[in-house]
């Protein structure tokens, strides 16, 4: 896989100034970026979040995941460590894409759990695939990191892939009404350290 990274970028944020770069896979038009700060080449036990597009948690502030507060939580983390990394990787629905990701609400709203949703509508319960994430670590290079994440796979695909996982940091945030039916199908079907 050939990856091309763009230059480095201030980025000023509520959380304190940041670092972008944006990078994206050869023949791709999916565009990525590694928010970060401090000096992370041959550092260990960097805070890391590897982080899925979520248009409507991250920009619109839905209640229906908790995704959104999860990069505010790793972003609030980094900022006070003042060191360490969140790769933003557009994958948007668990890869199936905006447009399938809004069907799927519908059906959600019709008593469809996010699991059936996507099932309903014909794909994988999950698409997103993290190898292009292990191109960005490879890139920051980084020795180790703490990973922000209550995902079980991708603590596996990143220790398969070669990136040493000191420990994992879940990022708990608390559930609401909305959201509570989509944590709980996360825990009990798809093992998240929730």
């Amino acid at each position: 896989m050939q990856v091309k990274f763009s230059d480095t970028a201030k980025l000023p944020t509520k959380y304190g100034e940041f670092q972008i770069i944006a990078f994206n896979e050869e023949g791709s038009s999916h565009e990525h970026a590694i928010v970060f700060q401090g000096d992370l080449a041959g550092k260990e036990d960097v805070l890391t979040r590897i982080h899925s597009e979520c248009l409507t948690s991250d920009v619109f502030t839905s209640l229906k995941c908790d995704c959104g507060e999860q990069l505010d939580e790793s972003l609030r983390l980094i900022a006070e460590k003042k060191e360490g990394a969140v790769i933003y990787l557009r994958q948007e629905g668990r890869g199936i894409g905006l447009f399938n990701k809004i069907n799927a609400y519908a059906l959600q709203d019709q008593g469809q759990n996010t699991i059936e949703a996507n099932h309903s509508l014909g794909f994988a319960t999950d698409l997103r695939k993290f190898d292009i994430a292990v191109k960005a670590l490879e890139h920051l290079h980084v020795k180790s990191i703490v990973l922000l994440s209550n995902n079980p796979d991708k603590i596996s695909l990143l220790q398969d892939s070669g990136i040493p996982v000191t420990r994992v940091q879940p990022l708990i945030i608390a559930p609401n009404k909305f959201n509570i039916g989509y944590l709980t199908v996360k825990k009990d079907e798809l093992n998240h350290l929730l």
